[in-house]
């Protein structure tokens, strides 16, 4: 019963303290909560929970405030994630649902978490890695000349212009009739169907091989132009939001502000951050279990996304360890949600 009851006292310090930026008393946990025990056993429970490093006294005198170990057991034992409620579940999928590209929505995926949290959000492109190829489209633009458009399965557009090559006959530059460029179109997404991205060179390769000789030539110019676009476009990308939301809680952080500033600033910091919390569900990560320089201070709440079941890429929140984390991971866990639907598919 004692551990039932230090657990209820170590939940009441830490909303506490997270509502108040105050240390915690004894004499405000009895006013606060209805504990059913004495002051005096709850200041028996909170020097057990001391002496177990759970909370900490900032200072002499002062009340007890959690220590990374306390969130990392509140989160694991005693977090509830409170479900939104219907005005904001409507308010994030009609804001999500009205993104006119995967830019847009990423953009307003990022302002949502930033807003609902307070604190910053940061949102991971979808990787291309990790893509399908949804439709390739072949569109002529002038003679001897096409716009290749490829779209991957995660809703990225990829344009660009192929000089079609000289004929192989020496007749000059190769003028494709619409039937050929629609027969050539058919073969190309015929082949990418069902393959991820780092799969199609060798799909292609067999594409060319079998075109005769008349697209052959063409076939390969195409292949060659996707599998290069693909290629520059593998470098990963973020949208970061609300990073200003963190002058609210600079008191917060021990060693400044400047240091968790220059973190979010390096794109490889983050990148590396949302890639060790890949998954699926909600996860967090409290404290100095965040190994990267400046975030120690920070905790961090994430969440996988994707299409179909298959998580594509992370998103999550970012703030002082002194957070709301049931209204954290509720949030983050609702945005990847209805990111996921709205994501084409």
């Amino acid at each position: 019963m004692s551990e039932e009851r230090r657990l209820e006292v170590l939940r009441a310090i830490v909303e506490d303290y997270v509502t108040t930026r105050e240390p915690v008393g004894s004499r405000m946990l009895t006013e606060r909560h209805r504990l059913g025990v004495s002051p005096a056993t709850i200041r028996n429970d909170m020097a057990a929970l001391e002496e177990a490093g759970y909370i900490a006294q900032p200072y002499t005198s002062a009340g007890r405030v959690p220590t990374d170990a306390g969130y990392r057991l509140f989160v694991d034992r005693l977090a509830e994630v409170r479900p939104l409620n219907v005005p904001q579940k409507r308010a994030i999928e009609t804001f999500l649902s009205e993104a006119v590209d995967l830019d847009d929505v990423l953009v307003r995926a990022g302002r949502l978490i930033a807003q609902l949290t307070g604190q910053v959000a940061v949102v991971q492109y979808p990787s291309l890695r990790r893509s399908g190829l949804r439709h390739l489209e072949l569109v002529p633009v002038a003679p001897g000349r096409i716009l290749v458009v490829v779209i991957t399965d995660t809703g990225r557009v990829e344009q660009r212009f192929c000089e079609l090559p000289v004929h192989p006959d020496g007749s000059g530059a190769t003028v494709l009739e619409d039937a050929s460029l629609g027969e050539l179109r058919a073969r190309f997404n015929a082949a990418a169907a069902g393959l991820r991205l780092a799969d199609l060179p060798a799909a292609f390769d067999t594409l060319v091989e079998s075109v005769g000789p008349e697209l052959g030539h063409v076939a390969r110019a195409v292949a060659d132009l996707v599998v290069d676009t693909l290629a520059e476009e593998t470098e990963e990308r973020i949208v970061l939001a609300g990073t200003a939301n963190l002058a609210r809680s600079e008191s917060t952080f021990e060693l400044g502000l400047s240091p968790v500033l220059e973190a979010l600033e390096e794109q490889v910091v983050l990148l590396g951050l949302l890639t060790e919390m890949s998954g699926d569900g909600v996860r967090v990560s409290i404290g100095h279990e965040n190994r990267r320089d400046g975030l120690t201070e920070t905790s961090v709440v994430t969440s996988g996304y994707g299409t179909d079941g298959d998580t594509v890429a992370t998103l999550g929140s970012i703030g002082p360890t002194r957070m709301d984390y049931p209204g954290t991971m509720a949030s983050v866990r609702a945005v990847a949600r209805y990111l996921s639907r709205v994501l084409p598919s």
